[in-house]
C-alpha cells in the first residue's frame, strides 16, 4: 500500500496545489536529498478549517486535528515537488506552532497526534526529531502552523 493509499485510509486525501503560487517563497526547497516545506495551516479547499487560539475559543481536539491537516498539507507539498509520496525515505523534522493563550502549556499534546500520523502513514521512516512551539497568533489566524524536512531517494 502506498503512502497516499494509507492517507486515504486512515482518512486524509492529499490536496491538489496550484501549479504557480503567488506567495514571494517557495512551498518548499530541495537541497541535495532534503526537501524544507514551508509553513502549512489547516487550509481545505483553500479556506482555514479553525481560526482563533488554542485555550480561548479552540479546543485542543481541533488544534490536534488542525495539526494534522496543516501536516497534510505539507506532504501535498512534498507530492507537488516529486510526483509521488514514495521518494520520501524519512520524516527527518516535524515544527509545529501552535496559537495559544498564555497558561495553555499542551503544545506537545496538539503535535503529538501529527507525530503519531507520520509513524502511521510512514512507519519506520516516519520517526522524526520534533519542535512544538507556543505563539501568541498565527498568520491568519490559524490555530497552528506546521512545516517539515523530509528526507527522499
Amino acid at each position: 500500500m502506498s503512502y497516499e493509499e494509507r492517507l486515504e485510509e486512515i482518512g486524509y486525501r492529499l490536496p491538489e496545489l496550484p501549479a504557480v503560487s503567488k506567495k514571494p517563497f517557495e512551498a518548499g526547497v530541495k537541497t541535495g536529498n532534503l526537501i524544507f516545506v514551508s509553513g502549512n495551516a489547516a487550509r481545505v479547499n483553500g479556506v482555514l478549517k479553525y481560526t482563533g487560539t488554542v485555550g480561548d475559543g479552540v479546543t485542543i481536539q481541533e488544534a490536534q486535528e488542525a495539526a494534522k491537516i496543516a501536516f497534510v498539507n505539507c506532504l501535498a507539498a512534498v507530492r507537488r515537488m516529486e510526483g509521488s509520496l514514495e521518494s520520501i525515505e524519512r520524516i527527518v523534522n516535524i515544527k509545529g506552532y501552535v496559537a495559544s493563550t498564555p497558561d495553555f502549556t499542551g503544545q506537545p499534546a496538539v503535535m503529538d497526534e501529527v507525530s503519531k500520523l507520520a509513524v502511521e502513514v510512514f512507519k519506520d521512516a516516519g520517526k522524526h526529531s520534533r519542535v512544538a512551539l507556543g505563539a501568541s497568533s498565527l498568520p491568519g489566524g490559524t490555530p497552528v502552523e506546521v512545516e517539515l524536512v523530509v528526507q527522499v531517494k
